[in-house]
């Protein structure tokens, strides 16, 4: 008799939990499948640490294959779901597509990041929700800072060296704390003009930082902020973001080159397409975290309203202590659907929480009592040692050397701006040439998309929503003039650049439908020239 087969999309908190403990009961028993676009768990609590060059960028992220080796990693993306026959249907890292049956399906897929119809945001502004994006942001604002310090031009100089971060929410308040002692470390090194020193503003429109927090941890976080020189602006938000600025509610233009986006997250789309009960778009579940009506479906994490039974009438928030919480709940229950053991009902006591504000500072209050200062800091620390799957001594020792040596700031050139829009259903990936453009509306009604002109900094811009360069999935194709990739135009064996010449000295045409390379255009899916522009190009 063959094994049930279980199938969980998505390896985030929820996910990953969800497998880690059914792989422990079912020992064997069942065969367990993870689909996933990337190879690792991504721990998101200490992205803002990558960004600012606290630590390694493979520290937060944990092998999936190495920590579950009961559980067949699968790499792709979901993209349709067939109830009735009980099949994924999913797109691997090559384009190639694939299906998987199932018996228990796992709907863990998580969140993306939310968006609001505010003129200019998605085309200038960067979200903060995968790895790529920390990455970019680090040597986004390393590069700014470099270029102010290069600069004659007091106004020009002012506008690289200041951050506007949008969303006072757990993400948006360490982003702001860390990058501010980042820039500062930076510019100790090459000061700026005499009176300049980077400026970090914070916006929300909510009355105070980290509103969903006790106010005895939003007070601290707001003296901490407000101590190293943050501009925090409660109350406020952008109107309008242009390539020179950001225009605010209240009126003032602030100049900027950089706007991180960090107002909240909303679930996978991947849950609206099935056409089940929704709230908000997250997916209706029982406390028993499954579907109704459909009894094989669990979901769990971001993509699932699940009820809270401490607090009746409202459902659980968008959280990582949540998510991990109930992937726990959802491997018992389905391993209680063979009938090893009882169904429970997801239920939850807080037990605090740990806000990281970089440095010895930072806000905690476990098991209720508030603490500050350094021993909030130790508190946070450890908590996240604690709860991390896996690299404990890896980030320990990344913790230790960033106390005893100056922290490197240097431009790896590995994101670039077009490769991490702020319109993806998939942040965990980066985007890259040599594919082919989407050609379909997005969800928010967007046609076939058009270069889009230049980001500040001299970086190509992105496309528009629903026409960015497809996505580089785990295992694909290496884009041209890459590693790996076909020869690049102008280099042994590839075709020529347009305005290269031969050994005659005389000009060579173009390739047939090649557009003229320069700033104002991204680069696009085949056609590429590699012809390097201004800036980040």
């Amino acid at each position: 008799m063959s094994r049930p087969r279980i199938v969980i999309v998505g390896a985030g908190f929820a996910g990953y939990r969800t497998a880690q403990i059914l792989s422990r009961k079912a020992r064997g028993r069942a065969e367990i499948v993870m689909l996933n676009p990337t190879d690792y768990f991504l721990y998101l609590p200490l992205l803002p640490q990558v960004a600012a060059g606290i630590i390694e960028p493979r520290r937060v992220t944990v092998s999936l294959s190495g920590t579950l080796p009961e559980v067949k990693l699968v790499l792709g993306e979901a993209g349709r779901i067939d109830l009735d026959a009980r099949q994924v249907h999913y797109t691997g890292p090559e384009g190639e597509g694939g299906t998987l049956s199932y018996d228990r399906l796992v709907l863990a897929a998580g969140s993306v990041n939310k968006l609001l119809p505010i003129p200019g945001v998605a085309e200038h502004a960067h979200g903060f929700r995968g790895l790529p994006e920390a990455l970019y942001l680090r040597d986004h604002v390393t590069r700014q800072v470099e270029l102010a310090a290069a600069t004659d031009d007091p106004k020009r100089c002012s506008s690289r060296c200041t951050f506007v971060v949008v969303g006072a929410g757990y993400t948006g308040t360490e982003v702001a704390a860390h990058g501010q002692l980042f820039t500062d470390a930076q510019v100790a090194k090459q000061p700026l003009r005499t009176g300049m020193r980077p400026r970090w503003i914070l916006l929300d429109i909510a009355d105070r930082v980290l509103p969903e927090l006790d106010e005895r941890l939003s007070r601290t976080a707001d003296a901490v902020l407000r101590e190293r020189g943050v501009d925090v602006r409660m109350g406020t938000s952008v109107k309008e973001a242009t390539p020179d600025g950001v225009l605010l509610t209240d009126g003032e233009f602030v100049d900027t080159r950089t706007l991180v986006w960090c107002v909240g997250v909303r679930p996978d789309p991947l849950a609206e397409s099935l056409g089940l009960p929704m709230e908000r778009g997250r997916l209706l579940v029982d406390p028993h975290l499954q579907v109704p009506g459909r009894p094989e479906v669990f979901a769990c994490g971001d993509a699932a309203a699940v009820p809270d039974l401490e607090n009746p009438g409202s459902y659980t928030p968008m959280t990582a202590q949540h998510a991990w919480r109930q992937g726990k709940v959802c491997a018992h229950n389905i391993a209680a659907s063979f009938g090893d053991g009882e169904r429970q009902a997801y239920r939850h006591k807080d037990l605090g929480f740990v806000v990281d504000l970089g440095g010895a500072k930072a806000a905690a209050n476990p098991l209720g009592v508030n603490l500050s200062g350094v021993a909030a800091g130790a508190v946070t620390r450890g908590y996240h040692l604690a709860a991390m799957p896996g690299n404990r001594v890896r980030v320990a020792a990344d913790w230790l050397l960033d106390a005893v040596l100056p922290r490197q700031a240097v431009q790896l050139g590995l994101v670039r701006s077009w490769s991490v829009p702020l319109d993806t259903a998939s942040p965990e990936v980066a985007r890259v040439p040599g594919q082919p453009l989407a050609d379909t509306p997005s969800p928010g009604g967007a046609g076939p998309a058009e270069p889009a002109k230049n980001q500040p900094d001299g970086e190509p811009a992105r496309s528009r929503p629903g026409g960015e360069p497809a996505r580089n999935q785990p295992g694909g194709e290496p884009a041209k003039n890459q590693p790996g990739g076909e020869p690049a135009r102008n280099q042994p064996g590839g075709e020529p650049v347009k305005g290269s010449t031969d050994a005659g000295g005389k000009a060579l045409a173009p390739p047939p439908d090649q557009p003229e390379p320069g700033p104002d255009v991204a680069p696009g899916p085949v056609r590429r020239t590699d012809r390097p522009s201004q800036g980040d190009a």
